[in-house]
């Protein structure tokens, strides 16, 4: 079956260690784009921190997608049109508050162009807002101002060894209710239910009237293990975690190597041009 659609995360696999776009890695997105095929930036990001990629991707162009705060909003980047957005159980976010409080971690979300943070600032939310290009703000009252907005997530920070503790705790007092998972050592993320990038993925895939067969995912992270097990061809970079490696059909060079170049070479153009 031909792929029509291909899954990119960004950072450490769209982007290289300089969080740039390398030229032939460019180059080649253009080219199947013009060939018909869909691409979808899938990241822990929020919209904020994808549009620039997007953008200079011309998906707007071509009708792509953006797949952000790990799975829990899809846009249409040409018509700007929600696809599909989940947000975090109102109810529970006093506690979720609370807990990372009593933890001794920083907590951050994202409240229009900003990044709010309710537990003050450290080495790894300064890192997160690098990473997006978003302002930090530390908020006067953190539940008061996020009383009047629909979050997608939250983001608790601290060190590495602490963080596999707390997010120990967190899932033993949330259960079911939330989806608890670190896409960094030192990032816990704090997601709606049942959300992660394939669970958004077939939701996107069902509005494309696509298969998952027909999709290619590329990732590194912990949080693309779920939609490289579920893709037609799941992709893991040469530089991801050995869990991602394990579970991908086909490891690729590094993002330092324009290891999806590779694979839009192995994988789409070979197969564009036997069609032709």
């Amino acid at each position: 079956m031909a792929y029509e659609i291909i899954v990119l995360d960004l950072d450490g696999t769209l982007t290289n260690s300089h969080k740039k776009i390398t030229p032939k890695t460019k180059e080649l997105l253009f080219q199947i784009q013009e060939d018909g095929i869909k691409v979808v930036l899938a990241s822990g990001r929020p919209t904020t921190g994808i549009v620039n990629l997007a953008d200079e991707l011309c998906l707007d162009k071509y009708g792509g997608y953006i797949l952000s705060f790990n799975g829990a909003k899809i846009i249409n980047y040409e018509t700007k049109d929600v696809i599909y957005n989940s947000t975090l159980p109102s109810e529970l976010l006093p506690a979720i508050y609370e807990t990372a409080r009593n933890e001794g971690v920083g907590i951050l979300t994202y409240k229009d162009d900003i990044i709010l943070l309710g537990n003050g600032m450290d080495e790894y939310n300064q890192l997160e807002s690098k990473i997006n290009g978003i302002p930090l703000k530390e908020a006067d009252d953190f539940l008061i101002e996020i009383s009047t907005t629909k979050l997608n997530k939250c983001l608790l920070t601290g060190k590495p060894e602490h963080m596999a503790i707390v997010e120990e705790h967190y899932k033993e007092q949330f259960g079911n209710l939330l989806n608890i998972y670190r896409s960094e050592p030192f990032f816990l993320e704090i997601m709606p239910p049942n959300i992660d990038k394939a669970y958004s993925l077939s939701k996107l895939l069902k509005h494309l009237g696509l298969s998952r067969k027909q999709m290619i995912c590329c990732g590194d992270g912990f949080n693309d293990l779920s939609m490289i097990q579920y893709a037609g061809l799941g992709v893991a970079m040469e530089n991801a975690q050995p869990a991602v490696k394990k579970a991908a059909d086909f490891i690729t060079l590094s993002n330092d190597e324009d290891g999806i170049a590779h694979v839009i070479q192995q994988f789409i153009l070979s197969m564009i041009d036997n069609l032709s």
